[in-house]
């Protein structure tokens, strides 16, 4: 469990759509209090999904190849197949010109509840989901599980917290090298979506597979 939840982690924290929207958020007027609107909500979208799965299985993992066990299972393996072929379609498909998004016009009268708002639309769910999935086998009456949780949910908003903490501590010098990393990531983002998403999808794929035939 604790080797799929960093991988999954990583990848929410990696993806480039959240990441450039959370940089336009900073650069805007009072970007950090927007900034850290859009990272509470973030994290408590994370945490939310995962206490929904303890307050399901109550804190125990199901048993070993029950309809539970099983079903968790096969939904990481769903997941896994649909990023596959998404990733794949998108590597196929040609190139598109990527213009900043409408919301981007208004971003500087945002308010931070729209900042929020936007942490959840933005929010990866199929990783999410696939995080959901795996926190399914969590037992809660260890620690090493509590910690695996709790290390999940921070990797996944690790880009969010070392950004606004950069805005905090130097704004002038964080302002110009996180507009250029902006940059970078829109000229790159749709590989960044296809390795992603291959990558992950592969691991969830292999990993559930292999679970189901032991």
């Amino acid at each position: 469990m604790v080797l799929d939840l960093v991988v999954i982690g990583t990848a929410i924290t990696l993806g480039p759509l959240h990441n450039s929207a959370f940089i336009l958020l900073l650069s805007s007027r009072r970007g950090v209090r927007k900034g850290l609107a859009f990272l509470l909500s973030w994290l408590a979208n994370l945490i939310a999904v995962i206490a929904c799965v303890v307050l399901l299985t109550g804190g125990q993992p199901p048993a070993r190849h029950s309809a539970p066990s099983t079903a968790a299972i096969a939904a990481k393996l769903a997941i896994g197949l649909a990023l596959v072929l998404y990733g794949a379609h998108r590597r196929r498909r040609p190139p598109r010109p990527h213009g900043p998004p409408r919301w981007t016009a208004r971003i500087d009268s945002a308010s931070p509840a729209t900042a929020a708002g936007l942490a959840w639309v933005l929010q990866p769910w199929a990783l999410v989901s696939a995080g959901a999935a795996t926190a399914f086998g969590a037992n809660l009456s260890t620690l090493a599980d509590w910690l695996a949780l709790t290390g999940y949910c921070l990797l996944a908003t690790l880009s969010l917290i070392v950004m606004e903490m950069y805005a905090v501590r130097a704004p002038e010098v964080a302002n110009a090298r996180l507009n250029a990393l902006r940059s970078w990531l829109e000229q790159h983002q749709e590989r960044l979506i296809v390795t992603l998403s291959l990558l992950v999808g592969l691991w969830l794929t292999a990993r559930s597979i292999a679970e189901l035939v032991s």
